[in-house]
C-alpha cells in the first residue's frame, strides 16, 4: 500500500478502524498471539515479531522500534499518511488539509496566510478555533456512540471488510444479518456451492464478491485459467466474476494478465 495521493484507491484494513488514537498515532499495533507477539503496521498489515532483531543498513532494532521505523520510511509517517486520505474518510477539506500541515510545521498564523494564499492572519486564526471545534464536537460523538453501543444486542454487527478491499463504502456497509440473507439468497447450497444469479445492486455484489475472495489463498499466485477455473465453479460468467473482483480491489493482477493475486 503506497500513500495515497488522491487517485489511487487504497486499502484499508478492519483493524485500522478498530485502532485506538494512540494506535493511529504510531501506525501499528500490538497483538499477543498463542504463540507469539507482533507489531502490526496499520497502514500495509506487515509484522514484526516480538524478540526479533531486524536490520536497516548498519543499525539493528527490536520489533517495536522497527515498525516504527517502518511506518516512517515506508509511508511517510502517520500524519501525512493520515493526511493524504480522501475527504470522504476524514471530512477535511484541501484548505484543512493545508492548514493542519502548516501547523505542523510550527507556522504562525501569518506564515501560514501567505503559505496558503488565504488573506490575513484573522482568516487563518478562524480556521484554527473551528478546527479546535471539530475536535471537541469528535470527542463528543465519540462519547455518545460509544454509550448508543454498550447495550449489547441492539442491532446486528457490520461483517468485517475484507483487508483487500480497495475502497471502503457504503457497499460494503452490510450487517451480519443482511450478509447472511444474501448468501442465503444467491447460494442455495451452501457459500461454498454454486451462485445462482449475479445480482445488479452494488452492496448484494459487494456481499457475494467479498465470499468468493475466500476461494483463493492469500499470497499465492494464480494463472488467469486457474482463476476462472475456480470463478467457473460458482457461476458460468467467471469473466464478469473476475472483473468485478477486481474493480472493488480485492483481486489484483498484472497488467498483461499472466498472474493474479488477492489484494493485501
Amino acid at each position: 500500500m503506497k500513500l495515497p495521493d488522491g487517485n489511487e484507491p487504497i486499502s484499508i484494513s478492519e483493524k485500522f478502524w478498530n485502532a485506538s488514537i494512540l494506535e493511529l498515532k504510531q501506525g501499528y499495533q500490538y497483538e499477543a498471539r498463542e504463540h507469539s507477539e507482533f507489531y502490526t503496521c496499520l497502514v500495509c498489515g506487515e509484522e514484526f515479531e516480538k524478540g526479533l532483531i531486524y536490520k536497516e543498513g548498519n543499525q539493528y532494532y527490536e520489533a517495536g522500534k522497527f515498525a516504527a521505523l517502518h511506518v516512517e520510511s515506508e509511508h511517510g509517517g502517520m500524519f501525512n499518511w493520515l493526511l493524504g486520505l480522501d475527504k470522504k474518510l476524514t471530512g477535511l477539506t484541501e484548505l484543512q488539509k493545508g492548514l493542519l500541515n502548516a501547523f505542523r510545521q510550527s507556522l504562525s498564523d501569518g506564515e501560514a496566510a501567505k503559505e496558503l494564499g488565504i488573506g490575513s492572519t484573522s482568516t487563518v486564526r478562524n480556521h484554527r478555533f473551528t478546527l479546535r471545534e471539530k475536535v471537541k464536537q469528535a470527542k463528543l460523538f465519540l462519547a455518545v456512540m460509544e454509550l448508543a453501543e454498550e447495550k449489547p444486542g441492539t442491532s446486528s454487527p457490520f461483517v468485517s471488510i475484507p483487508r483487500s478491499a480497495a475502497i471502503v463504502d457504503e457497499r460494503f456497509a452490510i450487517t451480519e444479518e443482511e450478509n447472511a440473507e444474501i448468501l442465503n439468497t444467491y447460494f442455495k447450497m451452501g457459500p461454498e456451492g454454486p451462485l445462482s444469479e449475479f445480482p445488479k445492486k452494488q452492496k448484494r455484489k459487494a456481499a457475494i464478491l467479498r465470499q468468493l475472495i475466500k476461494r483463493f489463498e492469500t499470497g499465492r499466485k494464480y494463472t488467469e485459467k486457474e482463476v476462472n477455473a475456480i470463478l467457473g465453479e460458482a457461476f458460468s460468467d467467471h469473466v464478469t466474476l473476475r472483473r468485478y473482483l477486481i474493480d472493488y480491489g480485492l483481486l489484483d493482477r498484472e497488467d498483461d494478465g499472466s498472474s493474479y493475486w488477492v489484494r493485501l
